[in-house]
């Protein structure tokens, strides 16, 4: 089970803002802002999200082969939000469509450069 994700950033306010626009049209909402630090929750429970400032004050980076997928009803809305986030200022990493029969996704980089995939399980005759 998991309990959270957390992305480092070094503009947590960028990070904010993009998150914000992308997890808000997913149903999420802010559920903790710190000086660091800020967390969605999702409406429908489960794992929270979060960007933070690295404690050790160091840059944050990007994990190479480090990925965060969310977990998404539907093709089409898979579709819009990778669009969104692009429209937000993130760097397409894999356009949407199927990755098997049953899955279908797509792959961008936020603005500090964390790499998500939006994701869902579709039917195998579609």
């Amino acid at each position: 089970m998991i309990s959270h994700i957390t992305l480092g950033t070094n503009d947590l306010e960028k990070a904010a803002a993009f998150y914000d626009d992308l997890l808000g049209a997913m149903g999420a909402s802010r559920a903790l802002e710190r000086e660091r630090l800020v967390v969605w929750k999702f409406a429908g429970g489960g794992a929270h999200f979060s960007v933070i400032k690295p404690y050790d004050g160091q840059q944050a980076t990007a994990g190479n082969g480090t990925m965060v997928a969310l977990a998404i009803e539907d093709v089409a809305t898979v579709d819009k939000l990778h669009a969104k986030a692009l429209a937000l200022g993130a760097v397409n990493e894999g356009d949407p469509g199927f990755r098997s029969e049953s899955a279908y996704g797509a792959y961008f980089r936020d603005p500090d450069g964390n790499k998500l995939n939006l994701y869902c399980r579709v039917e195998a005759d579609v």
